[in-house]
């Protein structure tokens, strides 16, 4: 944790002694951080999973802290790597649940090609699929991290673009473009959206960086004008970049909500309530903001989570 980030913690404990101290607790210890408003949740025990990024991080701890004011005694478990590791994880009972998008289910795992059109129906489609897997999938948040192109705000302001159908009408040399390895062959990646917007531009447009490289290097426009990243990402406010509008809706939505096991589900069906409190507090703004603090700010997942739980008055 930088120097910046550790004197605005500290100033945070000053100011909200008794939550910081709770938070503190947490940190060493897991789970179970905050006294119990109820005992709705009591006798709910085990692991609430995430993947291994930030925006998961995050999650897992707001849902455990959450769950744990309600009566329930879980941890977060941020150990694993992988998306399917934490759906098998899930599916092994390891898990209690975690936080999924419906893009990634209902491709990766559920084995489609081809997105349902339109967030809710999508949604729908995937609940009831999974249903037959004893998965439960609670209410969506609104948050959609889905794949974008974004560019440098003042660029987008000089090409006057804010959607994809216009960049195939800019001067060749303008349409240039960074994207990830696996991005540059998936179906739902650059084969499929260049020819959905018909951009036909020559290989040497086209620069493959690693993930992490690719905002920085769409926020100093030297190898590209258009970026691809993803939409909650807090690199993209951090950097002043602008998303382009996906005006074909080209990309599958991204949408994050609560997969559990359903005989947990069952046997403790005020989850769904609980949690009913926090989606939709979780929009795709939201997300960029909190994730910034931790990619950007360098601030502990778990303090994050436990402050926005605590700003909204859920804890």
């Amino acid at each position: 944790m930088n120097q910046h980030a550790t004197l605005k913690r500290t100033s945070r404990i000053a100011a909200v002694a008794a939550v910081a101290m709770l938070a503190l607790t947490a940190c060493s210890g897991g789970g179970g951080s905050t006294e119990p408003a109820s005992d709705e949740l009591s006798g709910l025990t085990g692991e609430v999973g995430s993947k291994d990024f930030a925006e998961q991080y995050i999650l897992a701890h707001m849902t455990t802290e959450l769950l744990n004011h309600h009566g329930a005694d879980l941890t977060a478990n941020t150990d694993l790597v992988g998306s399917t590791n934490v759906r098998q994880a899930l599916e092994n009972d390891q898990f209690i649940g975690y936080w999924e998008y419906t893009g990634t289910a209902w491709i990766t795992y559920l084995g489609n090609t081809e997105p349902v059109q339109g967030v809710e129906a999508q949604f729908e489609a995937i609940k009831e699929a999974d249903a037959e897997n004893g998965i439960a999938w609670l209410d969506p948040a609104d948050f959609n991290n889905t794949y974008a192109f974004a560019i440098r705000a003042e660029k987008a302001d000089e090409l006057g673009i804010t959607k994809l159908s216009e960049i195939a009408a800019l001067p060749e040399e303008e349409q240039t473009f960074c994207i990830e390895s696996e991005f540059s062959t998936r179906d739902d990646g650059w084969p499929g959206l260049s020819e959905a917007y018909g951009i036909d531009v020559p290989d040497s447009n086209v620069v493959m960086l690693d993930t992490g490289v690719i905002y920085t290097a769409t926020a100093d426009g030297a190898d590209c004008n258009f970026g691809e990243v993803f939409e909650t990402d807090g690199r993209i406010p951090a950097l002043n970049l602008t998303v382009l509008e996906d005006d074909q809706e080209f990309f599958p939505a991204y949408q994050g909500a609560f997969t559990m096991q359903q005989s947990i589900l069952d046997e403790y069906p005020e989850v769904a309530d609980v949690l009913a409190e926090l989606t939709p507090l979780l929009t795709t703004e939201v997300m960029q903001e909190l994730n910034q603090r931790v990619d950007v700010d360098g601030e502990e997942p778990q303090d994050v989570a436990i402050d926005f739980l605590t700003e909204n008055g859920l804890i």
